[in-house]
Order: structure tokens, then C-alpha cells, then sequence
């Protein structure tokens, strides 16, 4: 389906198709955050800590479904992955169809990986501070016993004010060495499978 009656995707469509997608998937995984988070802050040896199942047990009989217990930090969440898919999504669709195909399927592939690439840290670089915040909201709290952290903007304004701007763009290295080629893998991949299929099976 495309937007205001357009026979082919324009830009909108890809970056409100990026959005949705990183929206639904900032809603299907934040429990395995929370759980997860949870589960890296623990310092007990691996051979006594509680199974992820237990984790998840013990928050939701605890804490319930909402944004105390197993979604927590879901506004954080839904701001880096719905960041993250629409920039991502967005720049790579588009920019593929501004920058020429190459005839040498070879030197394609290159010219498809390096948008890509470039796509991944963009996403990256913009999307960190709701990282960061979800990190906070999610992980252990600074005093044992006091929630600092609870709300996305106010987490990130909280971390601005008091250790600076440049403390929204923590672990920003690590992020674009794992996003920038993971991403541009995973497109080359989505369309080589695509392409395979649409060659076997028609369009």
C-alpha cells in the first residue's frame, strides 16, 4: 500500500514503514529487555543465578506487566528501535535509488553494502540517547532504594544536565562497529534472498 495514491514507495512510505516496524518491534522485545538487563546486572556466579525464566517469573508476580514491571522502560525502548528502523530504513531505500547501480555485480554488492553501512551508523548515532535512557531506566539505580531513572525524556534530561551532552553518546563506538555492518549485512542479505525468490518463484 502506498501513501496519496503513489504507484511505487516514495520516501514517506519508507520512513513511516521503518517506524512501524521499529515501534512493534520495541513492543515485542522490551520484556526480553527488561529480563535481560536484569540478568547482565546480576553479579552472582553464572552457576547460581536464576534461569531468565525465573527472572521473568519473579517481575511479573512482583512487579505486574506494566511500566514498573516486565515494560519497563518501554518508551525508551520504543524510541530507539522506532528511531533506529526509521532512519535506518529510510536513508538505505532511498539513497540506493540516488546513487547509480554499477554493471559489475561485484563492485554492486560494495556499492549496496556501503550504503548500508552508512544507514547503520546514521540510525546509530541518532538513536543513542534513548539507549542510554533505556539502559538507566532498566539497570540498577545509582542509591539502592531510590528510583533516579523512570522516565524516557526526563532520564535523558536528567543525564544531560548533570554529566553533559556528550554523556547521551556513551558506548556510541561499540553500537556503530555492531549496527553499521550488521546492518548492511542484513540488508545485502534481505535482498539477495529477495531477488533469489522473485527469480525462482516470479514477482
Amino acid at each position: 500500500m502506498f501513501l496519496f495514491g503513489a504507484t511505487s514507495p516514495t520516501p514517506v512510505t519508507f520512513t513511516l514503514a521503518g517506524l512501524c516496524a521499529g515501534l512493534t518491534e520495541g513492543i515485542v522485545i522490551n520484556p526480553f529487555e527488561v529480563v535481560k538487563v536484569k540478568l547482565q546486572a546480576d553479579r552472582q556466579r553464572l552457576s547460581v543465578q536464576p534461569s531468565s525464566f525465573a527472572v521473568a517469573r519473579s517481575i511479573l508476580h512482583t512487579k505486574g506487566m506494566g511500566l514498573e514491571g516486565l515494560n519497563k522502560g518501554l518508551t525508551a525502548t520504543l524510541g530507539r528501535h522506532g528511531v533506529f528502523n526509521m532512519v535506518y530504513f529510510s536513508f538505505y531505500f532511498n539513497m540506493k535509488g540516488l546513487v547509480p547501480e554499477v554493471e559489475d555485480q561485484t563492485l554492486d554488492v560494495l556499492r549496496r553494502f556501503a550504503i548500508g553501512l552508512v544507514a547503520g551508523i546514521l540510525a546509530s548515532t541518532i538513536n543513542i540517547p534513548f539507549d542510554v535512557a533505556k539502559s538507566r531506566i532498566q539497570g540498577p539505580q545509582p542509591v539502592l532504594g531510590e528510583v533516579k531513572y523512570r522516565k524516557c525524556f526526563a532520564s535523558i534530561k536528567t543525564v544531560y544536565m548533570e554529566e553533559g551532552f556528550f554523556a547521551l553518546y556513551k558506548g556510541l563506538l561499540p553500537k556503530v562497529l555492531r549496527l553499521g555492518p550488521g546492518g548492511a549485512v542484513m540488508l545485502l542479505v534481505y535482498e539477495h534472498v529477495y531477488e533469489f525468490l522473485q527469480k525462482k518463484f516470479g514477482p
